[in-house]
């Protein structure tokens, strides 16, 4: 068991405005492994195949349970989080890349700011006033909650911006992950009073009308959220607010 090794060919990048490169890795095989242990023996003992010292590989990194999204990156051509790519269910050699759509910060490592950007172009939070206790909200249908608390699953990890055709450097379409969003806060009953604001919002330039419907995002997250059922929800939400509009301000969600 000692002697068998686990093979990786990473896509490396030293700086932004570099050229990227593959290097090759071998690392002693243990059971249970993930794809985040692999990485952390390179790190441990930065020499390549060839037996030549190198810089240790940087990535993301921060729970290990799936829960924070920060490991994303595209294992064997799919976009997926690391800490649960297990080494077993994985073909060799394993070729790790960092997600293209979003700008490289160095060897794996990604900055995510795009889609964080969108998330604050749709107003994904619910403002409070002030910050002392305001007692419980108002509460929600269990039915409405059921189907909310799939959306809250939400860990930003970029993985459907990754997997969409539509999300790229020529395109400023804001993904399926913030739109979901948008369906998520304005179904709280607090959060639907800036309803307008965030359907408004998407109803611009690299909103809805940007979506191809590939439904690439929602076969590619990895917490299952219905992504282009919120999308298809939001394509009606948007058309009767625009008829609301056109019958005058009464008629607009508060």
């Amino acid at each position: 068991m000692s002697e068998k090794k686990v093979r990786f060919i990473i896509t490396r990048q030293d700086r932004p405005d570099t050229k990227p490169y593959q290097e090759e890795f071998e690392v002693p095989y243990r059971p249970n492994m993930n794809v985040i242990s692999a990485l952390m023996e390179i790190r441990r003992n930065p020499v390549n195949a060839k037996g030549e010292k190198t810089t240790p590989v940087t990535w993301d990194m921060n729970c290990l349970e799936e829960v924070c999204g920060a490991c994303s990156m595209v294992i064997n051509g799919k976009p997926r989080q690391s800490c649960t790519a297990l080494i077993d269910q994985l073909e060799q050699p394993i070729r790790l890349e960092p997600m293209r759509t979003f700008p490289v910060i160095r060897d794996l490592q990604v900055d995510r700011s795009r889609m964080f950007d969108s998330l604050k172009k749709v107003k994904a939070w619910i403002p409070i006033d002030g910050t002392y206790d305001l007692g419980p909200g108002p509460r929600m249908p269990e039915k409405k909650r059921q189907w909310a608390y799939e959306l809250s699953k939400c860990m930003t990890c970029g993985v459907c911006l990754e997997a969409c055709p539509n999300v790229n450097s020529k395109s400023n379409f804001i993904g399926p992950a913030p739109l979901s969003q948008v369906r998520l806060f304005n179904a709280h009953p607090t959060g639907a009073m800036h309803k307008s604001e965030r359907l408004e919002a998407i109803m611009g330039d690299g909103g809805l009308a940007n979506c191809g419907n590939s439904q690439n995002c929602v076969q590619s997250c990895p917490k299952g959220i219905p992504l282009t059922t919120s999308i298809a929800a939001l394509n009606r939400e948007t058309t009767v607010h625009a008829f609301r509009k056109m019958f005058g301000s009464d008629y607009i969600d508060s």
